[in-house]
């Protein structure tokens, strides 16, 4: 089977290196990220819309299109339902599971920038880790603060108050309590993105009792199949037989972010 995988996270990676022994394989990356290696056929780059992931999908004789992209992606996402309804193959996608609340944690969620905005009015020195959207109100940031940016890539905006750091995860539980200390952090900002490359930096802020303004996920558009575990998919994808030991550890073992 000819399979096109639109990837961006860890799991996406490892499905592809779990299924490339027994399908055909194209992982599709859009945005910022590391290009994955031992994967035959990456492509990067956008499709050009719905219409270009048609296209794409009829030209490369694709059979099964599978959505393995950041949950915050609505765009691609969307893109990719239409697409695989107008080229008439399947829709299956992966769904990262959310992370949840657990004892000693602070959560205000919120379902936009201006809600954002509101809930950090009281605070000093927010970290946000929601990716480029704050640099884009840099003239916004008030007199009584200092923001703490971290994102892939970016240009460091001329503001003395704002700090940027360029970096890509996983981070350790050490390296997340480190930051939060020397920055004098005093609210997170996150995305609820699932996953454990960056989760640590929730735990460190359960240990040093500091809120996290949590931006909830976008509605996301029902495809023909989803799940929440990539072994399930591959699974499904070998006819119902269960992936091998062997195939997930050798995954794993390659799985680098």
């Amino acid at each position: 089977m000819r399979i096109l995988i639109l990837g961006g996270i860890g799991e996406a990676v490892k499905l592809a290196r779990m299924l490339a022994s027994t399908h055909a394989v194209i992982y599709s990356l859009a945005g910022k990220g590391r290009l994955p290696d031992s994967i035959d056929s990456v492509r990067s780059g956008g499709f050009g819309g719905a219409e270009g992931l048609t296209a794409f999908l009829r030209e490369n004789g694709i059979e099964l299109l599978i959505d393995a992209t950041h949950p915050y992606a609505a765009r691609i996402s969307r893109n990719a339902m239409s697409a695989a309804h107008l080229a008439g193959i399947p829709l299956w996608a992966y769904r990262r599971p959310a992370w949840r609340p657990e004892p000693g944690d602070d959560w205000c969620p919120v379902v936009s920038w201006p809600e954002m905005m509101g809930a950090l009015q009281r605070f000093e020195r927010p970290f946000f880790t929601v990716g480029l959207e704050p640099l884009r109100h840099v003239t916004e940031i008030p007199a009584s603060q200092h923001w703490l940016v971290r994102c892939l890539e970016a240009e460091s905006p001329n503001s003395p108050r704002l700090t940027l750091l360029c970096a890509a995860g996983p981070f350790s539980l050490e390296r997340e309590t480190t930051l939060l200390r020397d920055y004098r952090i005093d609210v997170l900002v996150a995305k609820n993105s699932g996953g454990g490359a960056v989760e640590a930096k929730l735990t460190a802020a359960r240990q040093y009792k500091i809120p996290v303004v949590m931006l909830d996920r976008p509605a996301l558009p029902v495809a023909d199949r989803e799940f929440t575990g990539i072994e399930q998919l591959a699974e499904a994808l070998l006819g119902n037989r269960p992936v091998s030991e062997e195939r997930i550890v050798n995954a794993m073992r390659n799985f680098s972010g």
